[in-house]
């Protein structure tokens, strides 16, 4: 098997699936009640867009701790953001099989997030 090589953040699947939620949110965002457009949408908004640029920022960084910092901080803006997807159910502003689809794009983007922080720890550990 040919190892894939990255080049770039955008060639990361971490990345890649964080996009396509910030994608989602988006979407979603946009039919939500007119009085949440600053409160609600905004912050959806803003958590999902900081997943993805918490990543790019991280790989440009070039040092592993760095990079494990940012995508620490971009995991945290997807549990944000399953909180408030919490909140659009609650307060009937999306399907209950929706709120499931993105729920687990959430813990997708989480997981693929994990798996890369432990790929860069070890990249860290052969380092020494």
């Amino acid at each position: 098997m040919t190892e894939k090589k990255t080049y770039n953040f955008e060639d990361l699947d971490v990345w890649k699936e964080g996009r396509l939620l910030r994608i989602e949110i988006e979407k979603l965002s946009n039919r939500f009640p007119a009085d949440e457009k600053y409160n609600l949408k905004s912050q959806m908004i803003r958590a999902s867009r900081s997943i993805t640029n918490n990543i790019a920022e991280g790989y440009g960084r070039f040092h592993y701790q760095e990079i494990i910092q940012f995508c620490r901080q971009g995991r945290g803006s997807a549990y944000e953001l399953m909180d408030d997807l919490i909140i659009c159910k609650d307060n009937d502003f999306i399907k209950d099989d929706e709120y499931t689809e993105l729920k687990n794009r959430c813990n997708t983007v989480i997981k693929l997030l994990n798996g890369y922080i432990n790929f860069l720890k070890k990249q860290k550990e052969m380092e020494k």
